[in-house]
C-alpha cells in the first residue's frame, strides 16, 4: 500500500497570491516548493482519498489519478473540502455509481446544507470517534482531535501490521489519541505555524508536532498542514534543516511524496 501526499499546505497555501514573504518567493521560482491544500491518497487495489481540498482536480491530473474508489473527510473546512464539487461529473459521467463517502454526523449535515447537490453522488456512511471500517485491506480507526465540531484523525492499520496516523488539523492531542498513536510507523501531523502559535487550541506549530512525536515515540514523522508564512516564514530548507536538528526521522513533507504503509 502507498500514501500520497496530494497536497501539503495549510488553507492559504504557498505561494499566495498576497504574499511576497521568504517561502512565497522560493515557490514562485521552484515548483517544488509550492505547495497546495492538504490532502491524501491511499493506493492498493483501491484509490481512497482522505479530503478534497480546492486544488483537487489539480493534484488528481499532477499524479495521473483517474479513479476515485472510496472518499474520507476529517472535517468540513474549505482547505479540506472545496474540491467535493470536483467529483461530481467523475461519478455522473465516468463511474455511474455513488463513491462511498465516510464522514462525521456534523460532516454530513454540513453537505446537506451547503452542496446538496452532491448528495446523489455520495453514499454517505457516518462515522463516530472510535469507530473502525476496513478500505482496500486497511483498516481506518476514527480518533479525536482538537479541532472545529465533528473532525477526526484517522490510524490506518494494514494486515502486515503497520500503524500510520494522520492527523493533519488539530491541537493539543487528546490521551486517548495519543495512546493510540504511540509508536506508529508514522505518524502525519498538522505543523500549521513556525514560531508563535496564532491558534493554539485547535492548530499545532512545528516545534510542538516535533515534541508530541519525540514523545510518542513515532518511528518516523511528517509534517504537513504546513503554511510556510507564520509567525517567522521561511523556505523548505530552512525547515528541513530545523528538523534535522532534532532528528533523522524528521521529515517535512512535499506534494507528491508517497510512502509505504
Amino acid at each position: 500500500m502507498r500514501l500520497g501526499f496530494l497536497g501539503t499546505g495549510a488553507a492559504n497555501g504557498v505561494p499566495s497570491f498576497y504574499c511576497d514573504c521568504v517561502a512565497c518567493k522560493e515557490a514562485e521560482t521552484n515548483p517544488a516548493s509550492r505547495r497546495t491544500r492538504c490532502g491524501i491518497l491511499v493506493q492498493g487495489e483501491q484509490n481512497t482519498l482522505v479530503d478534497a481540498s480546492p486544488d483537487l482536480r489539480g493534484q488528481l491530473l499532477r499524479e495521473g489519478i483517474d479513479r476515485i474508489d472510496n472518499l474520507i473527510l476529517t472535517h468540513t473546512h474549505f482547505d479540506h473540502v472545496g474540491g467535493l464539487p470536483e467529483l461530481e461529473f467523475y461519478v455522473r459521467l465516468r463511474r455511474r455509481a455513488t463513491i462511498p463517502a465516510y464522514m462525521t454526523r456534523e460532516s454530513a449535515e454540513w453537505l446537506h446544507s451547503a452542496l446538496g447537490y452532491m448528495e446523489d453522488c455520495l453514499d454517505v456512511r457516518l462515522l463516530d470517534v472510535g469507530d473502525a471500517i476496513e478500505l482496500d485491506g486497511v483498516t481506518y480507526t476514527a480518533l479525536e482531535v482538537t479541532h472545529g465540531a465533528g473532525t477526526l484523525g484517522f490510524l490506518m492499520e494494514t494486515p502486515e501490521g503497520r500503524r500510520t496516523a494522520y492527523l493533519p488539523d488539530t491541537g493539543p492531542l487528546p490521551a486517548e489519541t495519543a495512546a493510540a498513536v504511540a509508536g506508529v510507523d508514522a505518524l502525519i501531523l498538522g505543523a500549521t505555524f513556525f514560531g508563535e502559535n496564532w491558534m493554539p487550541e485547535d492548530h499545532l506549530s512545528v516545534d510542538e508536532a516535533i515534541e508530541i512525536a519525540l514523545g510518542l515515540r513515532v518511528k518516523e514523522l511528517y509534517l504537513t498542514h504546513v503554511s510556510m508564512h507564520y509567525d517567522s516564514p521561511m523556505t523548505g530548507p530552512e525547515l528541513e534543516a530545523h528538523l534535522q536538528d532534532r532528528g533523522d526521522h524528521l521529515h517535512l513533507a512535499h506534494d507528491g511524496l508517497r510512502i509505504s504503509i
